[in-house]
């Protein structure tokens, strides 16, 4: 396939069109909600403005999927950049398709990209601690962001299916409380690009997971598939549903209009590229 150098994505009906950014070479993604908070950084990665070549182009944030460790070092030192700091600073997920959740302290900065990380097992990053930057990767299971400007805390992490049926954007909202104090009413959350129903078709295994983990929703989340045992799975509409029932205020939710699979030319897609592909990113920074 090759590779557009210039965003032209198809959109999906949402309430909350993602905006088209560039810094030099990088095209990237925001949340017009997010980017009203002056107490935050944040964006979501394309494959457009790096130096990864092959199935890894261009933008690949990921060291284990082969490509070169030189190239995805550039990428990040890219991203840090726009925002106005070094690799030195991001700390990264280590995802196995947990609900576990990493408190963030100072003494994480530059882990699983300057210097190994410590830790094994986790979806979901938390911090107050300003000038950390926080980052998961991607491609095709949903980003989820969030934000308490009262108590000055942020959180990011990776929910797939798995991390959907034990419901993450939860885990989430409650582990931020413990450590912050932060009250769902007061969080602003967002769920980001990811596969849509239409492309992501899942089999009785999975659906039967989302019938127990969605009790008297499931079928608002899953349709039937073009083959008879196949199903189509919502994942934004299932964690949509896991914000507003922890507590999230319906106008603080933003729900992405980008799937990964239909923009596969511009966003990298596990499932459109049969696992072929590199990994992008998602980053969110609680500012100085």
């Amino acid at each position: 396939m090759e590779l557009k150098y210039k965003i032209e994505l198809i959109r999906k009906e949402s309430n909350a069109p993602m905006k088209v950014e560039k810094y030099k070479e990088v095209e990237y993604l925001t949340f017009p909600l997010l980017n009203e908070m002056k107490c935050i950084r944040h964006l979501f990665t394309t494959r457009i403005g790096g130096v990864s070549e092959g199935i890894y182009a261009t933008m690949n944030f990921s060291y284990q999927r082969g490509d070169k460790k030189e190239a995805v070092d550039e990428n990040f030192r890219r991203i840090a950049e726009i925002f106005d700091t070094t690799p030195e600073k991001i700390v990264c997920s280590r995802q196995t398709h947990t609900t576990n959740v990493r408190l963030v302290t100072e003494q994480d900065a530059g882990k699983g990209v300057v210097c190994p990380v410590d830790y094994e097992d986790i979806d979901g990053l938390i911090t107050c601690v300003p000038g950390i930057v926080l980052c998961t990767s991607f491609a095709d299971c949903v980003p989820l962001y969030f934000v308490d400007e009262k108590n000055q805390a942020v959180g990011l992490a990776h929910s797939g299916w798995r991390g959907t049926v034990n419901r993450m954007g939860k885990v989430m909202v409650e582990a931020m409380g413990a450590a912050f104090g932060s009250r769902p009413e007061d969080i602003t959350a967002a769920i980001g690009p990811c596969i849509c129903q239409d492309c992501y078709e899942v089999g009785e295994d999975v659906a039967g997971k989302v019938k127990e983990g969605f009790p008297g929703e499931w079928e608002a989340l899953l349709k039937e598939g073009k083959e008879e045992g196949k199903y189509q799975l919502d994942l934004w509409e299932a964690n949509r549903r896991i914000l507003l029932q922890a507590g999230v205020k319906p106008k603080r939710l933003a729900v992405a209009d980008l799937c990964t699979c239909c923009n596969s030319a511009v966003l990298f897609s596990h499932r459109a590229s049969n696992g072929k592909r590199g990994n992008l990113a998602a980053f969110l920074e609680l500012r100085r």
